[in-house]
């Protein structure tokens, strides 16, 4: 690199398939204005590595370990504004999709992206451009928007893994007998026969 040349991008890839990460990094090295300077297995391990290496683009898997793709893109947007964020998944769910947009996620794109168009991608939202691939977004508006209310989401998502009422009454600082009208009106929003099966579907749909 001569001195009027501008640094590269610095990229961080967050993906918990290994392979993929592994196989998306070599690819992307090939290009000389990107450089791969961090990757990650989880959305608390995105989130470490983004505040050590402080990327200019961080390209996050919608569905990690411990904290989804938009989340991370959140957390990001407070602690490193600088970080511009992209979703990469397989799925366009109406509610990803509208959570990636209120993080500003500046790219969300499916993972049958070619290499080479990710680079441009990339190029892209480091510019302080957007995209949105437009069948995942055709997708996502035909999925259209949750019926749960915020409250209902919280202890739906809280209910997710079985937590009982009182569990879930705790951490949602609500009291048990809340927390079952909640879930009851959740539960009979998605026609679901219980709790367990309405988190279900809320998190098929991207409403969770």
């Amino acid at each position: 690199m001569t001195g009027n040349e501008p640094a590269p991008v610095r990229v961080l890839l967050a993906d918990d398939e290994h392979l993929i990460r592994g196989a998306l990094a070599a690819l992307l090295a090939l290009e000389d204005d990107l450089a791969v300077v961090a990757q990650a297995a989880s959305g608390p391990e995105a989130l470490a590595m983004a505040e050590a290496h402080r990327p200019d683009v961080a390209v996050l898997d919608l569905q990690m370990p411990g904290a989804d793709g938009v989340a991370v893109a959140t957390s990001l947007r407070s602690r490193l504004p600088g970080c511009r964020t992209m979703i990469v998944t397989s799925h366009g769910r109406a509610g990803h999709l509208k959570r990636a947009l209120e993080a500003d996620v500046r790219g969300f794109v499916p993972k049958t992206v070619s290499a080479q168009r990710l680079a441009e991608i990339i190029r892209a939202v480091h510019a302080g451009n957007r995209y949105i691939d437009p069948e995942l977004a055709a997708d996502a508006i035909s999925a259209g928007d949750s019926p749960l209310t915020a409250r209902e989401a919280e202890v739906l998502e809280y209910a997710e893994n079985g937590a009982p009422i009182a569990e879930i009454a705790v951490r949602a600082s609500l009291s048990p007998g809340t927390v079952r009208n909640y879930l009851s009106s959740a539960t009979a929003k998605l026609s679901a026969e219980n709790r367990h099966t309405a988190a279900r579907i809320a998190r098929a749909r991207g409403w969770l």
